[in-house]
């Protein structure tokens, strides 16, 4: 595929610490608001690993919307700050692509599915878990100098060679 820059990277099991919301498309600004709320707490984490990069780990388990954390790497000494809560998120293989302002994300999204259709990869679904969309996980990665209108930011897709 032309013009679809990737790399297949290994990422180390990891705890992330933020916000949880689970909800239909519908509600996608009260995410945006969760996402702003998360940004402006990062203080109130003494044990950030990158306190730049704040992530948010998508995970489509619902037909009407998804479940997304919003989060900021962290180590095992971190306490929670009142409200927030912890992932962790196992060691896994990713598609890694960067989506650049002025790009659709949607473009961005469709480039990655058509990769995977001529991959020897296909996305990694947990075992016993019921997703609704063709990129059951998506994790992002993104730079706390993001324009929230016109974003730039990394995307991780978790893959499993194909069975």
């Amino acid at each position: 595929m032309k013009n679809f820059r990737y790399e297949i990277v290994k990422i180390p099991a990891y705890r992330g610490v933020g916000l949880k919301w689970d909800g239909p498309y519908t509600e996608i600004t009260i995410l945006k608001e969760l996402i702003a709320n998360v940004s402006s707490r990062v203080h109130e984490l003494d044990h950030t690993i990158n306190p730049k990069v704040q992530l948010g780990l998508s995970y489509h388990l619902r037909p009407d919307g998804f479940v997304h954390y919003s989060v900021y790497e962290v180590s095992e000494e971190q306490e929670f700050p009142e409200g927030m809560m912890e992932i962790n998120v196992p060691e896994m293989t990713y598609l890694m692509t960067h989506h650049t302002r002025e790009q659709d994300i949607g473009q961005t999204y469709g480039k990655i599915l058509e990769w995977l259709k001529i991959s020897d990869y296909e996305p990694y679904i947990e075992p016993n878990v019921d997703y609704y969309d063709d990129l059951p996980i998506k994790h992002e990665r993104y730079p706390s100098d993001r324009d929230v209108n016109n974003p730039h930011f990394d995307i991780y897709i978790p893959i499993q060679r194909n069975k």
